[in-house]
């Protein structure tokens, strides 16, 4: 990051409005700008300065456009400052504690924010109503939910989470459900009208510890060997070709990094293909592990959760870890 461009970026009251609010949260440009009561053109002249500069930074989701901060969250007094970007910060920080004016911008830039909150909240209830009789006949096939988040949880929790990709990540229940004892979670998503469900439902996690990317499960848009902990909960059946997607699973998990995949067992239920767009009618046990095997996971023992009608398994597996080379033979 270099200073001048920092410097410029930053001279400009909307602009230190910005990185304020995005410090806050992430915001689509026109939620920004509602937030501002600006002018969508106006706020995206502002954005390209920010992004310039090293401050924010773009993110497309199907045809909305996402910005956050690209220095960090809202630091406390001890924040480190070593950093141009937490400086930045610190600085914004001891100016909305000495500045009363913009003390007072800033209050009101909170509330609008509330606002905004609010707004996707309100959204997300909408979706659900518009689709509760789908939900609700799911929720009776495969049984509650709390037995089998209670078992995934305990399947995952012999040691740290680290990094977590939660694939077709839905309404971002099991991101909320590990945000308590990951590092870090990302989580994608094929339906921008999903993420922006998740979005509403995960908005009150620290903005540098949550990424939402639109995306698909075929071709995952990160590099590799990026996350220890990857996740598919209700996800594989709706793939035409799973070993496909868990090849692409493999690739981004890192060596020794672990994989769970919660979805139906094996079952008859026919019209899930045409009412729920399921590709595969569950999957054996004998089946999942070759997937996995086949993908370079070392699969573990399954758990079974039975259902009425419906079984819902857990499999897990481990990304093995590279082999040590071997050793010289000393000359003598």
């Amino acid at each position: 990051m270099k200073i001048e461009p920092v410097l410029r970026a930053v001279s400009e009251p909307t602009r230190l409005r910005m990185v304020r609010l995005l410090a806050h949260m992430e915001l689509a440009v026109g939620e920004l700008a509602q937030v501002l009561g600006q002018s969508q053109p106006r706020v995206s002249r502002h954005i390209r300065i920010l992004c310039d500069a090293g401050l924010a930074e773009r993110r497309k989701e199907g045809s909305w456009v996402f910005l956050r901060s690209a220095i960090g969250t809202l630091p406390a007094p001890e924040a480190d400052t070593t950093t141009i970007g937490g400086a930045v910060l610190r600085l914004l920080a001891l100016a909305e504690r000495d500045d009363r004016q913009f003390a007072a911008r800033c209050e009101q830039d909170r509330r609008h924010l509330a606002a905004i909150r609010a707004g996707r909240e309100a959204n997300a209830s909408a979706y659900f109503e518009r689709h509760a009789a789908e939900w609700d006949t799911m929720r009776r096939l495969h049984g509650a939910d709390e037995p089998v988040e209670i078992a995934l949880v305990a399947a995952l929790a012999d040691e740290p989470l680290g990094r977590v990709l939660d694939i077709g990540t839905g309404t971002g229940r099991m991101v909320e459900l590990l945000s308590p004892t990951a590092a870090r979670l990302t989580a994608i998503d094929k339906s921008a009208e999903m993420l922006r469900i998740a979005r509403a439902r995960l908005q009150d996690l620290p903005a540098d510890k949550l990424d939402l990317v639109h995306g698909d499960f075929t071709a995952l848009p990160f590099a590799d060997a990026g996350f220890d902990t990857v996740l598919f909960h209700h996800v594989l059946h709706f793939a035409q070709d799973p070993a496909a997607v868990l090849a692409e699973a493999a690739r981004v998990t890192a060596p020794g990094g672990r994989i769970a995949v919660v979805d139906l067992a094996a079952h008859d239920h026919e019209d899930l293909r045409v009412q729920h767009a399921h590709a595969r009618l569950g999957f054996t046990d004998a089946h999942m592990a070759a997937f996995l095997a086949d993908a370079g996971f070392s699969p573990a023992a399954p758990i079974t959760l039975p259902g009425d009608p419906l079984t819902v398994k857990i499999w897990t597996g481990r990304r093995a870890a590279p082999a040590a080379e071997p050793r010289k033979a000393l000359s003598a």
